[in-house]
């Protein structure tokens, strides 16, 4: 048996999906202050959803070459807490960012088809060195534009030793959660769009088969 890998639903718009999915096991609930996507929430209405969630619930606030003042405004309504930058964010950015917040930060590499296990390795250390808020890096798919991709890469690329620190992303579903979690042993997953009837709504049946075809891996010797 394995250690228990550590689930996120991200993109949650609506009460009655928060409810679902904290009560189907989740670890984090993912909100996107991204405006151009299908799955963003204002500050406003997010700041409502984190009212439902309990203790020892995660929140997370995904957000794409915002500005510090930008930032400030959504975290004094929606205390997200934990951040995630998903654009072109250099290190000393994200540290700055997360520095006028007072709140930790993934990062999130979206790997390319010739991006090596070196190339990820140098990222995490580039990150590291910039702040001590930094958490770890969220690795997703490269596609043109930002958010998530909902299409898969290479997880072989995976260094075996950054693995166990890595939150797993990019066109994960039910139907190959069990083997994405057996090969790379990730510290946390991330699906969003795998688990929707429609953008930004989640199925809570999706849900509850996503997280039990992850603990399958789980409890594999």
């Amino acid at each position: 048996m394995h250690s228990r890998t550590r689930i996120k639903i991200c993109g949650l718009t609506r009460v009655e999906d928060v409810r679902a999915v904290v009560a189907a096991g989740a670890d984090a609930l993912g909100f996107v202050f991204y405006p151009p996507s299908p799955r963003f929430v204002t500050a406003e209405s997010a700041g409502a959803l984190l009212q439902e969630i309990p203790p020892f619930v995660m929140s997370v606030g995904l957000f794409v070459n915002i500005d510090e003042a930008g930032l400030q405004a959504i975290v004094s309504q929606a205390p997200v807490q934990l951040l995630q930058f998903h654009g072109d964010e250099t290190p000393e950015q994200c540290a700055s960012l997360a520095a006028s917040v007072n709140r930790p930060f993934i990062r999130a590499y979206r790997v390319k088809p010739d991006t090596t296990a070196g190339d990820l390795l140098k990222c995490e250390q580039s990150y590291r060195k910039a702040s001590p808020l930094f958490s770890g890096l969220l690795l997703d798919t490269y596609v043109d534009g930002f958010g998530g991709s909902g299409k898969v890469f290479d997880w072989s690329l995976i260094p075996k030793e950054l693995a166990p620190r890595v939150v797993l992303s990019g066109g994960l579903s039910v139907q190959n959660a069990t083997g994405a979690v057996s090969q790379v042993r990730p510290f946390a997953v991330d699906i969003s769009s795998g688990v929707e009837a429609a953008k930004g709504i989640k199925d809570e049946a999706s849900v509850r088969a996503f997280i039990a075809a992850v603990r399958l891996a789980d409890n594999q010797e």
